[in-house]
């Protein structure tokens, strides 16, 4: 996989956008995927990295191949898709990537949502989803405003209990600003991202109080005993209560895993069979002028010193560190 028009700077490696593209779609192929879910995981990949969320990027990317190399993904899963109603697709991603069922299903969702002022999109039996936001963005990217949530394999514990059971359960929103990126929010129900506390246990390093408990239900900031244990919500109950209101949306409504009956997303042969949940607004038939007065809302926030999520500026390259890049060459060895 040697690429032309990658830079190698010390100890990382920068790519042209194209090039980060053609590196996670050989990567994915090497490891076992169908030139669909390849393409389809390469654009989100490169897409997180762009805006901005790393973590759910490039880092991410093993969890993946290593997916498609043991069976835990299906790489040549090919999505089903049925209309419930005129406004509604449902899809059975098959035990594949959650991204091509998304793909598959996009242009339904514009045309739908421009007939009738919104669509209704539920997936079950997929990969995690991975960078959530992504979903949304696109949507708004062509005029709608998204709302998207989605679960996982168990990981978050809520109350007085001990034991995982929630995923980290994200949520997603996302409008048009006019000409302007779009406004995007895209955050865990979890304090913070598993994959920011795998990392961190990796490389040994310390995590914030109130990110975890330790497998017995204690408080740490040892990032090795928090991967025994479980995260926390953000907020207290108060996140809890998110969490499981988007295992209702994701799971209950789509008919997918439950986070607690959820397989591992890094472990096993079983695909954690998990779902998404998204609804697509039409403004143009509710507000024609929405995305002018919300540029001008954000504009107005901006100037008094709100931060506005999404709105950071797009990068140009991605720099990629020398170990990651190894990896995930490594991945098309075994």
């Amino acid at each position: 996989m040697a690429m032309r028009g990658a830079i190698q700077i010390s100890s990382s490696v920068r790519y042209t956008p194209e090039m980060a593209r053609e590196f996670a779609f050989q990567a994915a192929i090497a490891a076992g995927a169908g030139e669909a879910a390849a393409r389809s995981l390469a654009n989100a990949t490169v897409a997180a990295e762009l805006c901005g969320r790393p973590s759910v990027g490039f880092a991410h990317l093993p969890d993946y191949l290593d997916g498609f190399a043991t069976g835990r993904i299906a790489g040549r899963a090919e999505p089903e898709i049925n209309f419930p109603t005129p406004a509604a697709i449902r899809v059975d991603a098959k035990g594949g990537i959650a991204q091509l069922g998304f793909d598959r299903a996009f242009d339904s969702l514009l045309s739908r949502a421009a007939l009738y002022g919104l669509t209704l999109f539920t997936q079950q039996n997929s990969y995690t989803a991975g960078e959530l936001g992504y979903y949304t963005r696109r949507l708004a990217e062509a005029g709608l405003v998204a709302l998207a949530a989605s679960n996982g394999p168990a990981l978050l514990t809520a109350g007085a209990g001990r034991k995982p059971v929630y995923g980290t359960n994200p949520m997603a929103f996302a409008a048009p600003t006019g000409n302007a990126p779009p406004l995007v929010i895209d955050q865990a129900s979890s304090a913070t991202a598993f994959v920011n506390v795998r990392r961190a246990a990796e490389m040994e390093e310390a995590i914030p109080a109130g990110w975890a408990v330790d497998a017995d239900g204690k408080p740490t900031t040892d990032a090795r005993q928090a991967i025994k244990g479980a995260l926390l919500a953000f907020g207290g109950a108060r996140g809890a209560n998110i969490a499981l209101m988007v295992e209702v949306l994701a799971a209950g409504l789509t008919g997918a895993n439950w986070s607690l009956d959820a397989p591992s997303f890094a472990e096993g042969t079983d695909s954690p069979g998990i779902g998404l949940f998204l609804i697509a607004l039409s403004p143009a038939l509710l507000a024609p002028d929405f995305s002018t007065r919300l540029a001008s809302q954000v504009e107005r926030l901006t100037a008094s010193g709100i931060h506005i999520p999404g709105r950071t500026p797009i990068a140009d390259e991605i720099e990629l560190p020398q170990a990651l890049v190894d990896a995930i060459k490594e991945h098309g060895k075994s």
